[in-house]
């Protein structure tokens, strides 16, 4: 099965080329740059230096989310458009499991992390692949209280992904810095742990593909708190139609 496999969730963006389990290449650029002028350009790069041509492809493996909305939404429309007009499968894959996945260490607790500001972040709890805590946005430092009273040995706990501003709050709920890994390509997400994830998943319909977001956007829950209560007093409603 050839898989084209990619993810623009984060700052870094992955685009990996996977033919019968063997990895072609893979490309990854971890600076905070338009995935939507890279994406593309290359996918075309890696599918010309494998001699690839589009319609040789069988299946398109999307990081579904959480994440950057724009990148979420980006990587959606990049994956939906090449599979209807090439008539090829898509499946999604967890972007939190893209990063913890690079992890090969089967006893451990791998918890991958996506900054997502203001003291919150989108984070998961995975053991040799498998959901232990489910992809979720939270406030971190909550999260991880939550965790050292579910954990019994806090050294089986590995932390991974946009970890840096979270050291303090790691540190805080009794576990150690030496559990934070440091280097930065175990910690980028990787296209080519998502086709390989992508190869044993069934494909869903390319309409209705989408992003997990999992935290609505801040402009919606703004709008939503000033329309509460407009929303709820059904005795002045009016419907527009």
């Amino acid at each position: 099965m050839n898989i084209l496999a990619f993810d623009s969730s984060s700052k870094s963006l992955s685009v990996a080329l996977v033919a019968d389990g063997v990895l072609l290449g893979e490309v990854n650029l971890n600076v905070k740059k338009n995935h939507s002028t890279t994406l593309m350009t290359t996918v075309d790069f890696l599918l010309a230096q494998a001699g690839f041509d589009a319609a040789d492809l069988d299946r398109i493996a999307v990081a579904q989310g959480p994440g950057s909305y724009t990148g979420l939404r980006l990587a959606a429309t990049v994956g939906k458009t090449l599979a209807y007009s090439l008539d090829k499968e898509i499946v999604g894959v967890s972007s939190l499991l893209a990063i913890a996945a690079r992890i090969k260490s089967p006893k451990s607790l791998v918890v991958p992390v996506m900054d997502a500001r203001r003291g919150n972040a989108y984070a998961a709890v995975y053991e040799n692949g498998k959901v232990v805590v489910a992809d979720q946005h939270c406030v971190f430092s909550e999260f991880l209280t939550d965790l050292s009273e579910k954990v019994n040995l806090f050294d089986q706990v590995i932390f991974t992904g946009e970890t840096e501003n979270f050291v303090a709050d790691i540190e805080a709920a009794g576990f150690d810095s030496s559990q934070i890994l440091s280097d930065s390509l175990t910690k980028l997400p990787s296209a080519y742990e998502i086709a390989k994830i992508a190869e044993n998943l069934s494909p869903v319909s390319v309409h209705g593909f989408a992003p997990h977001y999992l935290k609505k956007v801040e402009a919606e829950e703004k709008w939503l708190e000033n329309h509460e209560e407009s929303t709820n007093d059904t005795e002045n409603y009016v419907q527009r139609i």
